[in-house]
């Protein structure tokens, strides 16, 4: 379907479909993981986490049809998101999203979890090094264009491990946990050289600041599925994410009053990976202390889960998403 643009040039919404729908599977996933998580700490049934599971699953097919659709009808505008500094680190969400529903599945069928992971697994380091290599080859990129979201492409991979080592798959986790942390250390120079040194980020990329608490939160997760406990490392993980959630926290009020976007998305899954690692401890260590945290972090994530679902449906009926920039 065409529609027309404010300044009066026709227009297809399919055209301008945005790889970020993927950001909304991953964040209803790591609802349902972190629902998980607290079940299994609180001794609560399994049916939200299910449910949460199943609606993440089907906004997958949802979200990559549309965007197959858009590959075929529009592979120039694909190529466009690829080449575009910003976006292209939105790529990766789509093995995200698969290696989080691969999670997901673990306890219930894990022949489901075998199918999700090891496409998700291949796909994940063919985008890290795709993406690496768009970073470092013929193109320059400007200080304003690096913004959080450049941990999504090389710092995913610290997902990987969280369903690979139940799933059997341990020196392969052992390689892309290495790549997730080796990249956090660098990036994570970049991104605050590029925070405080140079302009603020742009509205759209504001929500992006929340991605700084995934890395730290998601690798405590998977170092305690390779090594087995929470050793010295695994704290320095968890309150590194505790602290990046307080910094986070302050710039809040400010993130939610802008325009909505789909950026917006960001918000969710590092909630979801920091509920996740709380409970995760609590349960370990016997910690009251991380349990209290971990429902509290919960509740927060529920919120903020419920507010983008209503603020994108919201976008969708009034024809503010799919739109040229």
């Amino acid at each position: 379907m065409t529609y027309t643009a404010a300044q009066g040039a026709p227009y297809s919404r399919l055209e301008h479909y945005p790889v970020t729908f993927f950001a909304s599977v991953m964040g209803i996933a790591g609802l349902s993981l972190a629902l998980h998580a607290a079940e299994n700490a609180l001794g609560w049934g399994g049916v939200a986490s299910d449910v949460a599971f199943v609606v993440a699953s089907l906004l997958f097919v949802v979200v990559a049809l549309g965007y197959a659709l858009k590959a075929v009808r529009y592979p120039r505008a694909v190529a466009a998101e690829w080449h575009h500094p910003v976006r292209l680190s939105f790529f990766p969400a789509i093995s995200i999203s698969l290696l989080l529903l691969a999670t997901c599945s673990l306890a219930g069928n894990e022949t489901m979890a075998h199918m999700l992971w090891l496409p998700g697994m291949v796909l994940q380091g063919v985008l890290t090094i795709a993406v690496i290599t768009g970073w470092i080859g013929a193109r320059s990129f400007l200080a304003g264009h690096l913004n959080p979201a450049w941990f999504i492409p090389a710092v995913g991979n610290v997902i990987v491990p969280v369903a690979g080592v139940p799933l059997g798959y341990v020196e392969l986790s052992w390689y892309f946990m290495s790549v997730g942390l080796i990249f956090w250390i660098v990036l994570m120079t970049l991104v605050i050289n590029r925070l405080i040194f140079h302009d603020p980020l742009p509205g759209r990329l504001q929500p992006t600041l929340v991605i700084l608490i995934a890395p730290p939160a998601v690798a405590f997760v998977a170092w305690f599925r390779l090594v087995g406990e929470v050793d010295a490392f695994a704290r320095l993980l968890l309150n590194g994410a505790y602290l990046f959630t307080l910094v986070v926290a302050v710039q809040l009020p400010r993130i939610v009053r802008l325009p909505f976007a789909m950026s917006f998305w960001a918000l969710s899954f590092p909630f979801a990976a920091v509920t996740i690692a709380s409970f995760l401890y609590a349960e370990s260590v016997g910690s009251v202390v991380h349990r209290v945290m971990g429902i509290g972090l919960l509740l927060v994530l529920i919120i903020v889960v419920a507010a983008l679902v209503f603020r994108t449906l919201r976008a969708i009926r009034t024809g503010e998403l799919c739109v040229p920039e």
